[in-house]
């Protein structure tokens, strides 16, 4: 028993080291002195969303970019809350989203991109707000490299509750593992909330095909044929590391939401077309369930009770030392990490599992 804990947590410990490593490779960019060039046509796909897209239309009005140089496409996916485009500076449109496949979120995408006027393409979410600096960031980033894809950054902006708090920290271990698993050349995640390409990208790579059958990864998808294909991959593929270019999203309110959204985004692991992701997903996994066997132990006595706590210390301790490094670049103080990282191994295997076996629910409608 010993030894097959001290091979799991081994490998665990050592990729989560290595995802570190990544983080720190990847360095901030910040610039935003050039003269902005590039048009970008923003997609937001939504659905019952008329709370929550006046605070994102507020921050786009908000952006420090010429309005002629973007545009915003809302699609409504048979919203019952019907939302009226207010009047505004910046060109605004919304269009009823086309149902082709299982994904309401893609045919959303797909609906939308043949009526951009733009060549950039930027997809983000209803309940999120943007900096003022976000579009200017990614047009100097744009202007300086060779690129065809830009995955970002998304973080929560919640209240003093510990649902809100156990979210932050979820999403911060999500994008220390984003962020390291590019800066080792292996990236295979990223968050459709902030997530910029080219129309050429979208339309070489005929769009979602062969992956509209599952509801969600309309970002993790079109990223991994990307970096699969001949005519992208990792040089023309990059992680965009800046506090400017950070976008905040709600939190959810109740466990069950937050249940059923990390199910939904579990339920795709298995069609990754990344080996690095799929073996990632199952060292988490092993590393989780490690965890709960370790405390089983203890609570029963079985086992040498030193060598066990020596077990969680060791993984608490590399989980820490990667979510507080992307606290740190997110400029959030990390709270409630002991209570938290003892509630998530359950939290985790109990999604992991259910993923394979039940039904969830996302936006009214059930997958």
């Amino acid at each position: 028993m010993m030894l097959f804990l001290i091979i799991i947590l081994s490998i665990y410990f050592t990729t989560i080291l290595l995802l570190i490593y990544g983080f720190s490779k990847i360095k901030n960019f910040n610039s935003v002195g050039l003269t902005p060039k590039t048009a970008f046509t923003i997609v937001v796909p939504f659905r019952n969303e008329a709370g929550n897209l006046p605070l994102l239309l507020e921050s786009f009005s908000k952006l420090n970019y010429p309005i002629d140089l973007f545009e915003v496409i809302l699609v409504d996916d048979a919203s019952t809350d019907k939302f009226q485009i207010p009047n505004s500076k910046f060109q605004i449109s919304i269009i009823n989203n086309i149902r082709i496949s299982k994904s309401p979120k893609k045919d959303a995408i797909t609906t939308a991109i043949p009526l951009a006027k733009n060549e950039w393409i930027i997809t983000t979410d209803a309940d999120c707000v943007v900096s003022k600096n976000w579009l200017l960031t990614l047009d100097n980033y744009i202007q300086t490299h060779k690129v065809s894809m830009i995955a970002s950054t998304v973080t929560h902006s919640g209240n003093d509750s510990f649902l809100h708090h156990f979210q932050q920290l979820d999403l911060a271990s999500l994008q220390g593992a984003t962020i390291g698993s590019f800066g080792i050349g292996k990236g295979f995640m990223c968050n459709g909330a902030n997530l910029a390409y080219t129309q050429s990208l979208f339309q070489e790579l005929n769009g979602f095909e062969g992956n509209n059958t599952i509801a969600s990864g309309d970002d993790v998808f079109l990223l991994q044929k990307a970096i699969a294909s001949r005519s992208f991959g990792t040089e023309k593929i990059h992680y965009l590391k800046s506090n400017n270019t950070i976008v905040n999203t709600k939190p959810l309110d109740d466990w069950k939401s937050l249940f059923y959204q990390r199910v939904r985004w579990a339920s795709k692991t298995s069609s990754y077309q990344s080996n690095f992701g799929k073996l990632l997903g199952l060292v988490v996994f092993g590393g989780n369930i490690s965890l709960l066997f370790i405390v089983c132990c203890l609570l029963f006595r079985i086992g040498d009770f030193y060598s066990l706590l020596f077990f969680i210390i060791t993984k608490s301790l590399i989980d820490f030392i990667l979510i507080y490094k992307t606290n740190q670049f997110l400029k959030i103080r990390t709270q409630s990490f002991l209570l938290s990282s003892l509630l998530y191994p359950f939290f985790s295997a109990t999604v992991a599992l259910y993923a394979v076996l039940g039904k969830y629910e996302w936006k009214g409608r059930w997958f």
